[in-house]
């Protein structure tokens, strides 16, 4: 891991010293100087060039380290920015000189952590970052878009419900009604997903590590998709029987409006994030924002709580279980961002998403 240590000095002549740069490999315990950082004499400072110079040499190794990072193997011999660089700048340098993939590149503070962004119009100097401060340049390995995660993992049950719900059935006497509804409601349920994702959602990075792609699909394909669709539409599951009106239209009012609820919270969210990717926004409120942190996730589980009174299957049931399990500790940890984030600002939920509950 490469890591970059600005440490201020001073110095006079024929410019200005604003500061040094240390970049420690921690990978191949090597460490050296990146040379110092100079104001051309005459030149303004909001115009200047700062240019690094890379000179590595043998030292000791660095203890406060990721070891689940990769080591960046190229760090620039010169780095040339202006003063008035954005961090999105920054990242480029670094990717365009490290011959890296800039989506593959993390950059943190080394004093508490913090993320930098690559965001076009974060200046540097509202990053934190000063003289004497450190950053870590970490490679986070192969990444792929937020966005085609969501579409390929929405994308298996979308495909595998309506395929077993022809072939599943009885030939004889065909789905049943509650079959052909659980059918129906699973479908729409994911083809919404597929649409928000493509039209509604923003996200604050552009990729993810590759992994969770075969993660994520996985709990789709196989949980949401296969695990219901075999315990649905055989001639043998409680849905091929005859349906019971006072529990089948309360659980479709519920799919109803757990569905329409989660749309208006996703809708909410949108108007908050910026679309240029950057992080910041605003508190949350309307419909639900008022009783828990997510009511996104509130109504989530009460469309599929619609669902499995729809389907009357355990397997439902148990999918419905591990989603609501973890989003809870997604909503939870958003509990706490919301908190650091604006303060006194924020009226704090005592319940994340079941309210009363959870």
């Amino acid at each position: 891991m490469k890591v970059l240590r600005w440490a201020a000095s001073a110095e006079g002549g024929d410019g200005q010293e604003l500061g040094k740069i240390t970049a420690l490999d921690v990978s191949s315990q090597r460490f050296g100087s990146l040379g110092r950082i100079r104001v051309p004499g005459g030149v303004d400072e909001d115009t200047a060039v700062q240019v690094a110079e890379l000179r590595l040499g043998w030292g000791s190794v660095v203890r406060e380290v990721d070891e689940f990072c990769k080591p960046v193997t190229k760090l620039p011999e010169e780095l040339p920015l202006p003063s008035t660089a954005t961090s999105s700048d920054l990242y480029t340098q670094l990717a365009t000189s490290s011959r890296t993939s800039i989506h593959r590149l993390r950059i943190t503070k080394g004093s508490d952590g913090t993320y930098i962004p690559n965001i076009a119009s974060l200046p540097i100097s509202e990053t934190g970052l000063r003289d004497g401060s450190t950053i870590y340049v970490k490679d986070l390995g192969p990444q792929i878009s937020w966005r085609l995660v969501y579409i390929l993992e929405y994308l298996g049950p979308l495909l595998i419900h309506p395929l077993l719900y022809f072939l599943l059935p009885s030939p004889s006497s065909g789905p049943s009604f509650l079959q052909t509804l659980s059918c129906a409601l699973i479908t729409l349920h994911f083809l919404k997903r597929e649409l928000e994702t493509l039209f509604v959602h923003r996200f604050s990075a552009a990729t993810m590590p590759l992994f969770n792609l075969f993660k994520n699909s996985a709990h789709y394909w196989l949980l949401a998709g296969l695990n219901i669709a075999l315990f649905t539409y055989r001639p043998c599951c409680p849905a091929a029987g005859p349906s019971n009106p006072y529990i089948t239209w309360p659980s479709v009012a519920a799919y109803t409006v757990g569905e329409l609820g989660n749309l208006n919270a996703h809708l909410v969210l949108r108007s908050l994030r910026a679309s240029d990717g950057s992080t910041e926004r605003g508190i949350p409120r309307g419909l639900g924002f008022g009783w828990v942190t997510c009511p996104n996730y509130m109504f989530e589980a009460m469309a599929w709580a619609g669902i499995a009174g729809v389907t009357w299957s355990w397997s439902s049931v148990l999918f419905a279980a591990v989603a609501v399990g973890q989003m809870g500790v997604w909503a939870g940890k958003r509990e706490g961002r919301y908190r650091r984030e604006f303060g006194g600002k924020y009226q704090k939920k005592r319940s994340v998403m079941l309210p009363g509950i959870w």
